[in-house]
């Protein structure tokens, strides 16, 4: 077994100082960068009794700086590697070591959750959509098994992004922002409290941006809204509406010679074949809450979504089989995928509080379905069908936690969950009726169980073990290497992690405060997927044997008064990954490619009572592999930037400077066997950059 070379950090970084962001006891909670006391006896209700990592990240720190999409809101959360493919809203994301493989596809690993409710699909990928995080008032980032709370079955955990809603709004609010390559973005958000039972809230939004690289551009527009309706003090119901029109150009990967003579050109077919993901998506959702007594409700709430996709994503592949001869040559594969996602769904949660014993029972029920086809590419434009796509979903989670604080000082936290899930995929060849059909149910009970004890007031310790289980999304039964109706089995693990949060007060109201989470996670049969060479654009699945998944996790902080006015804040957030294979049959003990073995974010800021700040900030990352082979290794990179802004009740204004030494980097890469002088698969990073926004209160 491949050794876990830097478990003995840990007790370094257990005396740094740490995270705004993290869990905390009931008397530490007026710390937290919160608004109103609804919103902290909400986070102290989710957060302080959790035995593992769990993160808040609050919306309002993310208009102090530049917010274009889910990647920049995660920047200061450890464990999860986050990265835009080109500034847009095209991202990567993984949490603990999930979705490294051909890490653009279905985006899994991560269950996403609006107001509790999946936005997730029922076979668990993110293909089409995530979270606008500014149409958010806080997320709770839940890494790997610490997502039972939230009924969630993968590696990497779960976030859900709460609504704000007009009782808990104080302003109406208009922002406008814009900057470097064509950034525009602007945003109106309007509140009524209608009567002692009505309120609503509705943002629209429009964001615009031409891109740092060739076929680059981008336009979202979107409208959120709410309407709360409480017919009796232990009736509330609220009503969600979201629409989001969502249109990117691809700029396509490029190989190692086009990255090197210019890495903001578009990849050699992205514009010849128009690469591009065009969304349309609909949601609608109601929750509602039912106070049954002081001490427990039920909460139930139901949602359907509709989305449009049109992905032209590979251009013709031209075959000339006689050479120079008088044949021209033949289109052997292109890819348009022209399809329509029907996701609908249920949420039942029960709470009780019992003595001494905080109980929840959760139910999440969904259902996905995909139709259409895959056509043949023609510059964008579709060229005849070739496949027709009928696939469909269905996904039971089922889960019990009890919170039992034994004694004054510890608190067990224990539970199970069940998953039942189907999966059938119906690809219909045109040209011979052939009927491709990977159909499985996957069926699990997975128990965690966890402790914490208070060493001291404001300081704790806590361990936990749980079962980590994920079943196969249906993309990823599609593009199984064997290219028959075979299917993939599940992923499953065991995972062990301890780790310490604490506060400790400095003179004059300072402070300095720490969250660190160390992990071990041995898992069977990881699903791992890799570019095709022969249809890139296109991946190939397999089940592997045996891997390891390993980290520490640290997100730090302080503020030193340095007058009655002014304090020095840094932040840093650290992750320390191990994810590599065990003792496998063709890789051994290689490490997995896309993850850094080590990233760091910070920042250093000046803060004045009258609301000005000013800083640098930086960012540390390792070298990764490009492939399983470990055959090519992508530089690692250091990034500085600087951020000020002024924050005032009625108004706010923020400039956000970016990569200020201008190095030239890769961002996001696909991930092949083993990288050939024209394996076009690396993204470039965002150059030198500079962002401003303004928001105005009324």
């Amino acid at each position: 077994m491949k050794q876990f070379p830097f478990i003995c950090t840990a007790g370094l970084l257990a005396a740094l100082p740490v995270s705004t962001f993290a869990d905390h006891a009931a008397n530490k909670m007026e710390e937290m960068l919160v608004q109103g006391q609804e919103l902290k006896s909400t986070l102290q209700a989710e957060q302080v009794l959790t035995p593992g990592a769990v993160s808040i990240l609050d919306s309002a720190s993310l208009m102090e700086r530049n917010t274009a999409n889910l990647s920049d809101a995660l920047r200061y959360i450890p464990g999860v590697w986050s990265v835009s493919t080109s500034g847009s809203d095209s991202i990567f994301f993984s949490s603990r070591g999930s979705n490294l493989d051909a890490t653009n596809y279905d985006m899994n690993g991560i269950k996403l959750l609006q107001d509790g409710l999946p936005v997730t699909t029922a076979d668990g990928n993110n293909h089409n959509r995530v979270i606008d995080p500014l149409a958010s008032r806080y997320a709770t980032i839940a890494r790997g098994a610490n997502a039972l709370k939230y009924g969630a079955s993968t590696l990497g955990g779960a976030i859900d992004f709460v609504t704000p809603t007009a009782r808990n709004t104080e302003h109406n609010e208009l922002f406008i922002g814009g900057g470097s390559f064509g950034l525009q973005q602007s945003r109106l958000t309007l509140r009524s409290v209608l009567s002692e039972s009505l309120d609503g809230i509705v943002t629209l939004e429009l964001k615009q941006r031409d891109g740092y690289r060739d076929h680059n551009e981008s336009e979202r527009k979107g409208v959120y809204a709410n309407l709360g309706w409480q017919p009796s003090d232990n009736i509330e119901s609220r009503f969600f509406f979201t629409y989001i029109a969502n249109d990117q150009e691809l700029a396509g990967a490029l190989t190692e010679a086009e990255l090197a003579a210019d890495p903001d050109q578009a990849g050699a077919t992205a514009e010849s074949g128009n690469f591009q993901v065009d969304v349309n998506t609909r949601r609608f959702a109601n929750k509602t809450t039912f106070t049954l007594s002081e001490s427990s409700s039920i909460e139930v709430g139901v949602y359907q979504e509709n989305q449009s996709l049109y992905h032209p994503i590979v251009d013709k592949v031209l075959v000339d089989s006689d050479g120079d001869g008088p044949d021209a040559p033949v289109e052997v594969f292109s890819l348009l995928i022209d399809t329509n996602h029907q996701d609908r769904g249920a949420m039942l949660r029960y709470k009780h509080a019992l003595g001494d014993h905080a109980i929840l029972l959760g139910l999440n029920w969904g259902e996905n379905k995909v139709e259409g086809g895959n056509y043949r590419n023609d510059g964008g434009l579709r060229n005849g069908l070739t496949t027709l796509v009928d696939n469909s979903a269905e996904s039971v989670e089922m889960f019990v936690m009890d919170r039992w604080q034994f004694s004054e000082r510890w608190t067990l936290v224990y539970g199970i969950q069940s998953i039942s899930t189907e999966r059938d995929v119906r690809n219909t060849t045109v040209s011979s009726g052939a009927l491709r059909n990977p159909s499985a149910d996957y069926d699990s009970i997975n128990p965690r169980a966890g402790v914490i004890y208070q060493l001291s007031d404001g300081v704790d310790v806590f361990a936990n073990v749980s079962k980590l289980y994920e079943a196969p999304t249906n993309f990823e039964l599609e593009d199984e290497a064997s290219a028959t109706s075979a299917t993939l089995d599940p992923m499953q693990g065991q995972v062990f992690e301890v780790g310490s949060r604490g506060r400790y007060a400095l003179a004059n109201d300072g402070f300095w405060r720490w969250d660190v989470s160390l992990y071990y996670a041995l898992i069977q049969d990881e699903i791992l997927s890799q570019d095709d060479p022969a249809a890139p654009g296109t991946s190939v699945t397999s089940n592997v044997d045996d891997t390891i998944h390993a980290g520490i996790e640290a997100l730090l902080d302080a503020s030193f008064v340095v007058s009655h006015t002014t304090r020095i804040e840094p932040l840093l957030s650290i992750t320390l990954n191990e994810f590599s294979f065990d003792n496998d049959a063709s890789y051994g003990d290689n490490s997995f490619p896309a993850a850094p073995s080590y990233v760091i974010h910070g920042e250093i800021l000046y803060r004045h009572d009258n609301g000005f700040y000013a800083g640098p900030t930086f960012d540390i990352v390792d070298e990764r592999y490009a492939d399983f082979s470990n055959s090519y290794t992508i530089d690692g990179y250091n990034l500085l930037g600087f951020r000020l802004g002024v924050n005032r009740e009625a108004w706010q204004v923020y400039l956000d400077i970016r990569n200020i030494t201008d190095e030239d980097y890769v961002s996001v890469h696909s991930v092949v066997d083993t990288v050939s002088a024209n394996s076009a698969i690396f993204n470039s990073g965002e150059p030198r950059s500079a962002y401003a926004g303004f928001v105005f209160r009324f």
